[in-house]
């Protein structure tokens, strides 16, 4: 528990609670027609009904507005789902004046609006230390006989990273089944897709009108199978996008199995048709569960956010659920999906480049980012400097040369005119650092650059009375540094509705990852017509997200009785800090300074120490509970959590969580009033016995770090050790993010078990 100074923390989360009521307050008067998703109390059912499902139909027949009652198939037309295992509840179509009487029902806790979602849109095992011969793929960890859930798309079971070669058979525990539907039946299972469903009710019920044109599991927009083999795809030759990174394609855990839970659609996705993917997710029998999509930042309200509340379920059976930040930075407070009991995910770079080479015609090279996959001649051309290239019609008649522009407004409105004059190729010179990179899947051959390089270009077409250059794409740097960095779009924390818990929790590849793909859904454009592949390069901290799943798998197999919590925290304290110069980890969006927890958690995840992490910071569901309580959560608003009741006498914002994060946000106090921040933690050894651990601190200047005691003796496997954690600071930072580490040493060096610690004054 917090000491002196708890009233800052606390004025957050009384902030937060306030907040809570109001949009609680706000929903419930303003709730209009649409579809809802209902929380029940199942303890509530009277016994007359055989089944929770029964219940709920005769409850929304009895509440039908007069017009809607006299016909029969009303009640089934308007309910959407039964929940049972995600959470308690039923999802239907309602009027507010049905919803107003729903409310007067026996049994009724609350109810939360369908809202809609959104996604977080080869070589990153090799960066991660992955390979057959050393690291975590040493036999026999493959992650055989894991099952991964995915909420995603869809799949396209024809692609070679879901064949079954190699893989074992199906774990007999297993409930699910592929459903059929459009273009895909139950053949297309096999060892390693062993589940296949599709859920869309919801959409449908807020788009009426709305035809599906794929109407089952199989995946025609692609994303749903660019993660699914991201987290356990086979092993897959001969994969690139077009020449670039070319390799053998493989998931992190390659001898996981795959269940695909169909959810989002080209027309939008909704938390109803999540939930039942989730709740069939857990009847079926998944161990991990990678959740690649979520709210938006300002729907993300804990109690509000029936994924929050479904996966709690699933961590309450021992599934470990991994999900995206989201895509929303690089400022503060943007991270969602931040629920204490899932693992949250950032997205940084791996040490790998794509780029093309402009050749000039004294042999001077000009290199440049670029992802252009259109086959292109090796014959010099003629250059041309326009400078700004504003003229259609004078750029139409320089068709058969390099034109070179420069920015002084807009690069796109000069792009814009050189792909409609249909120039063969161009060169843009920018002084915007990162236009590469937004622009590198052009739709004709082109360079974007810098004004150095774009300076060496114009200054060899004015000395030369016949500048000429050539291009060549297709061109991949591996081992490039620094790397990795995290990415300017990767979400940050605080996350707003839990502040005291620190996310995001860990950094993982994320940009430009390679992975399979439905070939059905176009990749890029050349001169407006569709190129399609079999695999793709996409960025996101959904790519990110699914490498946690594969790694979670890996320690599944090692560990198969570790809870959720264990595994998480083996994944958190053994993260990586330094680069590949070994330097810390960079933040792209904050000129390359050093990033903060904030950004990237402990840092990038490390599989092979993550197998064997020496001590751990275990949780169960109680501690959450105990949690929420200390959060304010009423009784009512935590029953939709627990499904049972809690009388909040134990209560407590200390989760023995393998971070820790203090505010020191008094702005009322003067410059020399100290104050302390206490948290309390346990660990659990589970290395061999006979171990001793020295507490070591680094960073932190400017905030006293004491730790008691200084020294961890376990005599003995999976035993537990205490330990407090003091922070003495000013009880109002002037800087806005102070962070460091917490790291327990055993005296053999083996075991580094490192946890981040962040002071910081930022408010939402």
């Amino acid at each position: 528990m917090f000491r002196e100074g708890q009233s800052s923390t606390m004025g957050i989360l009384n902030v937060m609670s306030t907040i809570l009521f109001i949009v609680s307050s706000l929903s419930f008067s303003l709730a209009k027609s649409g579809t809802y998703i209902i929380h029940m109390d199942s303890s509530a059912m009277p016994k007359a009904f055989s089944s929770h499902h029964s219940w709920y139909l005769s409850m929304l027949s009895s509440i039908l507005d007069p017009s809607e009652a006299a016909a029969a198939s009303t009640t089934i037309s308007k309910h959407l789902y039964t929940y049972t295992d995600s959470i308690n509840g039923f999802s239907a179509s309602l009027t507010s004046s049905e919803l107003e009487a729903l409310k007067n029902s026996f049994g009724y806790i609350s109810f939360t609006r369908d809202l809609p979602l959104t996604v977080h849109t080869t070589h990153t095992s090799q960066f991660l230390g992955l390979s057959s011969v050393s690291g975590a793929w040493t036999a026999p960890n493959n992650g055989e006989d894991v099952i991964i859930g995915i909420v995603d798309t869809g799949i396209w079971p024809e692609s070679e990273s879901f064949s079954d070669e190699g893989m074992n058979k199906v774990p007999p525990r297993w409930k699910g089944k592929c459903e059929s539907g459009t273009e895909f039946n139950s053949s297309f299972c096999n060892k390693k897709l062993i589940g296949a469903r599709f859920y869309n009710k919801g959409l449908l019920a807020n788009n009426p009108k709305l035809t599906i044109p794929m109407n089952s599991p199989r995946d025609i927009n692609g994303h749903g199978t660019h993660t699914s083999s991201i987290a356990a795809g086979n092993y897959a030759e001969g994969a690139s996008y077009f020449g670039y990174a070319s390799g053998t394609a493989k998931g992190m855990a390659p001898r996981a199995h795959i269940a695909m839970y169909k959810v989002v659609w080209r027309d939008g996705t909704y938390t109803s048709d999540v939930l039942a993917a989730i709740d069939q997710a857990i009847k079926d029998g998944v161990d991990i569960l990678s959740l690649s999509l979520g709210l938006s930042v300002d729907d993300n309200i804990l109690e509000g956010d029936p994924i929050a509340v479904a996966t709690f379920a699933a961590v309450k059976k021992g599934i470990f659920v991994t999900a995206s930040a989201g895509n929303d930075g690089p400022l503060y407070w943007t991270s969602i999906n931040g629920a204490p009991w899932m693992l949250t995910v950032a997205a940084g770079s791996i040490d790998r480049e794509f780029d093309g080479i402009l050749t000039l015609g004294n042999g001077v090279q000009i290199i440049f980012k670029s992802l252009y996959p259109g086959n292109y001649s090796l014959i010099q051309m003629p250059l041309v400097y326009i400078d700004e290239c504003l003229s259609v019609d004078e750029l139409k008649q320089l068709r058969n040369k390099i034109i070179v522009c420069k920015d002084h407004l807009s690069i796109s409105n000069q792009l814009e005119n050189a792909e409609s004059a249909r120039v063969s190729a161009a060169v843009f010179i920018s002084n915007y650092s990162s236009l590469s990179e937004l622009y590198t899947r052009s739709s004709f051959p082109a360079a974007f650059i810098g004004l150095h390089d774009g300076q060496t270009v114009i200054d060899y077409i004015k000395q030369n009375t016949n500048p000429r250059g050539r291009f060549r794409f297709q061109k991949t740097t591996i081992g490039t540094k620094p790397a990795p960095r995290v990415d300017a779009y990767s979400s940050r924390g605080p996350f707003l509705s839990c502040p005291n818990v620190l996310k995001p929790d860990i950094l993982a590849p994320g940009s430009l990852v390679l992975a399979s793909w439905s070939p059905i859904s176009e990749v890029t454009f050349v001169r407006s017509h569709p190129l399609f592949s079999n695999f793709n390069l996409l960025s996101g901290t959904s790519m990110a997200t699914p490498h946690v799943a594969g790694v979670a798998a890996l320690i599944k197999t090692a560990h198969p009785d570790w809870s959720p919590a264990a595994i998480r925290s083996a994944i958190i304290t053994t993260a990586k800090l330094l680069d590949n110069t070994l330097s810390p980890i960079k933040d792209v969006s904050n000129y390359n300074f050093p990033a903060s927890p904030l950004d990237i958690g402990a840092g990038h995840i490390n599989p092979t120490k993550a197998l064997d992490p020496g001590l751990v910071y275990d949780a169960a569901p109680e501690d959450y509970i105990k949690l929420l309580c200390a959060m304010n959560y009423t009784s009512k608003q935590i029953r939709v959590f627990a499904n049972s009741s809690h009388n909040c006498l134990s209560r407590s914002l200390d989760l023995n969580y393998p971070s820790f994060i203090a505010f020191f946000t008094d702005e009322q106090s003067t410059s020399n009033q100290k104050v302390v921040k206490e948290f309390r933690r346990t660990v659990t050894n589970v290395g061999k016995g006979g171990m001793a651990y020295t507490a070591m601190v680094t960073g932190m200047d400017g905030i006293k770090v004491m730790v008691e005691p200084q020294k961890l003796i376990f005599k003995q496997s999976y035993e537990k050790q205490s330990y407090k954690l003091s922070l003495e600071g000013p009880k109002s930072l002037k800087t806005e993010v102070i962070f460091g580490s917490l790291s327990w040493v055993d005296d053999d060096g083996k075991y580094m078990v490192r946890s981040p610690i962040v002071a910081t004054s930022i408010t939402p």
